[in-house]
């Protein structure tokens, strides 16, 4: 018999799940919670009772979005913190990077499937998954493996993941055209000559320091690189060139002429 924690924040789904469970003879619902907060808290209630830490799970179902501080990946951090490898299988409507985001972040390996709830929502299609999770093999549904790579190549090339928070804050302005002067004012700067030192930092971590002797040829470049969401670099001859999902870095197709 599989001991399971439901996880849920949907009053009706979340009651619906536990009686199919349960009728179903193969699963115990030990406990049935809205939030990650509530999960953590009885896992640690349960082990209290269970030699050696264990939880006294053998998995968590568990909705992404959740009642509550934490999101369903978030609290299976929490909760394998505390019990490590502990299977989990999440479902979810959602379609957030955050989410995937935060999955990627997890660093989770094994023990977990992660699919759609509208691909695997009846308790029967769960069951081979929270099987499958507690032997220590791992499901991805290839919807949410493909939103979670776009994910993942997206942030490997986000310029602004280069770059410290203050960084940001200094370049979104500069994208905006304020000057130097207008940046240490907006940000309550005394010395201007640190959004100059700042915009150093930039070019450096963007590599224009290398290309580009004039400050203002940075300075335009780095605007770009904001606007296009992506990191570029320019050849000597000012060929502008982006990374291919390969990772070679290619030419910049020609942006098309708007008529009016």
């Amino acid at each position: 018999m599989i001991r399971l924690l439901l996880v849920e924040d949907s009053d009706p789904l979340r009651e619906a799940l536990r009686v199919g469970f349960t009728s179903s003879e193969q699963v115990t619902v030990i406990d049935a919670v809205s939030s990650g907060e509530e999960a953590v808290r009885c896992a640690q209630s349960l082990s209290v009772d269970n030699p050696g830490g264990r939880s006294g799970l053998d998995v968590v179902l568990m909705d992404v979005q959740l009642d509550g501080e934490m999101n369903g990946i978030e609290a299976a951090i929490a909760l394998r913190r505390e019990y490590p490898r502990l299977p989990v299988v999440f479902y979810s409507i959602q379609d957030q990077d955050a989410y995937y985001r935060d999955f990627l972040r997890s660093g989770i390996l094994s023990h977990y499937a992660y699919v759609r709830k509208s691909n695997y929502l009846l308790p029967e299609s769960i069951l081979p998954l929270m099987h499958d999770a507690i032997t220590g093999r791992s499901f991805i549904d290839p919807e949410i493996e493909a939103r979670v790579q776009q994910v993942r190549h997206r942030d490997e090339h986000d310029p602004l993941a280069l770059l410290e928070p203050n960084e940001k804050r200094v370049v979104l302005l500069l994208a905006q055209g304020l000057t130097n002067e207008q940046i240490a004012g907006r940000l309550g700067y005394r010395d201007r000559r640190a959004v100059s030192r700042t915009n150093g930092q930039i070019y450096a971590a963007w590599g224009l320091n290398e290309t580009a002797t004039d400050e203002k040829v940075a300075r335009t470049r780095a605007a770009i690189i904001v606007h296009a969401g992506q990191l570029l670099v320019w050849t000597d001859e000012g060929q502008m060139l982006v990374q291919s999902e390969r990772g070679d870095w290619v030419e910049c197709p020609e942006p098309e002429r708007v008529v009016g």
